[in-house]
């Protein structure tokens, strides 16, 4: 018979948010391959769990070679223990390549459930979670990122991302640009560590904040993009907008309203608003 592959989810901050089961893998074990091996035994020697089984590295450097040795000891019958730094293996960590390669070959794949940082910002944000979509660390260079929001700029589900603190002020300044500054989001920093922190507010704010630097691990929590209201005609919108200036609200500001209240780009009412004034000429 062939062996397991357990996937284990480790702790995100707090070491004592190690299920017990955590320790009775590491003790199980024929093989460990581990991300980060000094980790792995920092890990269990917090764990007070002696470490007997071969220990290989597994992470993105050496994971495409490394799966066909893993596979190998897989079907040889062995008991492989799969631990990243933190969280569970395969989100946005080693892993997929291994759980794939694993399941073509008809190996029981099981896991040890454990602290996720996805779950945890969603459950801290106070930004619905009814429904979700983890969308991982978005693209380094701005074009790409960019591109990528504006894939998601209609998504109606609560979007999660990880981001690096030195890219994140750079990443909510583009989700401000893209999901509008006024969308809610909650940036959620060294999670269960000893200094957590949450931060909520408008992505323009957030942006604002960031910009002054911001360390340690990141997890950005975003609102999903409003329910549009039933389309309205143009003329509709620029009546809107005189109200609210003839209640004395500056133009700016009337669009930005309009737009709001309708679900519409500002540009949408603003180009209304031009066209209307054009035509009364």
């Amino acid at each position: 018979m062939g062996g397991t592959l357990v996937l284990a989810g480790t702790p995100i901050g707090d070491l004592t948010d190690a299920p017990p089961r955590l320790a009775a893998e590491l003790r199980a074990a024929d093989l460990i391959a581990a991300e980060d091996t000094r980790r792995l035994r920092r890990l269990a020697q917090g764990l007070d769990t002696p470490v007997t089984a071969r220990v290989v590295s597994y992470f993105e450097g050496n994971e495409s070679a490394r799966t066909k040795e893993l596979v190998e000891a897989l079907t040889g019958g062995s008991r492989v223990l799969l631990v990243t730094d933190a969280g569970m293996p395969s989100v946005s960590d080693p892993g997929y390549r291994l759980v794939a390669a694993a399941v073509e070959h008809g190996i029981r794949v099981t896991a040890v459930p454990g602290p996720s940082a996805v779950l945890t910002a969603l459950a801290l944000s106070g930004l619905p979670v009814d429904r979700f979509c983890f969308e991982g660390f978005p693209p380094r260079k701005q074009g790409e990122r960019l591109s990528r929001l504006r894939d998601v700029a209609e998504e109606r589900r609560t979007l999660v991302y990880f981001e690096s603190p030195h890219r994140l002020a750079d990443t909510l300044t583009a989700m401000a640009e893209v999901f509008g500054a006024d969308r809610r989001a909650a940036v959620c920093r060294e999670l269960t560590k000893t200094y957590e922190e949450i931060k909520r507010g408008p992505l323009a704010d957030l942006a604002a904040w960031a910009a002054e630097g911001v360390r340690g691990e990141i997890t950005v929590v975003v609102e999903g993009a409003p329910e549009r209201a039933a389309e309205l005609d143009p003329a509709e919108l620029v009546r809107r907008v005189q109200v609210r200036e003839e209640a004395g609200e500056r133009r700016k500001e009337a669009i930005a309203a309009v737009a709001a209240e309708a679900g519409v780009p500002k540009r949408a009412v603003f180009d209304a608003v031009v066209a209307a004034k054009n035509a009364a000429r």
